[in-house]
């Protein structure tokens, strides 16, 4: 049966959540830090990052930014504090921060950033990994995502949705030869739509808003893996 999305948001709103994000001066962050905004689910988002984000001429009364160090979370634990749900879009690429630097950021910061929301209250988690994640995968990039998918679930959130979206297409300042390509391959269709290997980062941020009122519904799972097609079908409002 199908769900009634506004009345969802609805009660959610009487909840009275916050939120934490992090990784929202990414491409991905910023997005989904627009859809939240957008629609006004939490009492408190906070934004834990390297630095504070500069949002020119908006008055966001609800938003609270954490400064911290990544290479020493465990001095700002006080951040990860009193959340309900938790988004962590962090990532970076080999190509950009060595193989070493990679692991770090993807695997270790995400990781101990997942321990210390969790021990600071946090029930639902909405992980942002990569179509094709796998611990077993002979490529770095799949194969950590994969691990952290593994790790983070044996850490028994109430929730845990994990996102495996394909070619994330958006216009980057900082270009990334996949994207470019696909961007290439798949035509202007891509910019607006989803194709079964590409999806506009717009509709993967409103699809993780869309599925954050979902879990509260009782029968669903304790995990949760969206795979490409399921996060291009929940952003267009096909939710059950």
């Amino acid at each position: 049966m199908a769900v009634d999305m506004k009345t969802l948001e609805e009660e959610f709103k009487q909840q009275n959540k916050s939120c934490l994000l992090l990784g929202a001066s990414g491409e991905t962050g910023k997005q989904l830090l627009a859809e939240l905004l957008e629609r006004n689910i939490f009492s408190k988002i906070t934004l834990i990052g390297r630095r504070k984000l500069a949002f020119e001429g908006k008055e966001l009364e609800n938003l609270v930014q954490e400064v911290v160090d990544f290479e020493k979370l465990d001095d700002f634990a006080a951040a990860f504090q009193g959340h309900d749900v938790a988004y962590c879009c962090l990532g970076t690429t080999k190509a950009k921060a060595g193989a070493d630097g990679f692991f770090r950021v993807d695997h270790d910061f995400i990781v101990k950033s997942a321990e210390l929301s969790k021990s600071g209250g946090c029930s639902q988690f909405h992980l942002m990994s990569s179509r094709g994640a796998d611990s077993k995968s002979s490529f770095l990039y799949l194969k950590v995502k994969g691990q952290v998918e593994a790790e983070i679930e044996e850490m028994g959130f109430n929730r845990l949705a994990v996102y495996r979206p394909g070619v994330l297409l958006v216009d980057r300042q900082e270009s990334r030869p996949a994207e470019w390509m696909a961007r290439k391959f798949f035509g202007a269709l891509t910019s607006v739509c989803s194709t079964p290997m590409a999806i506009p980062i717009e509709s993967v941020g409103r699809a993780m808003v869309s599925n954050t009122l979902l879990l509260q519904q009782p029968e669903k799972k304790a995990t949760e893996i969206l795979e490409h097609k399921d996060i291009a079908s929940l952003a267009k409002g096909n939710a059950k």
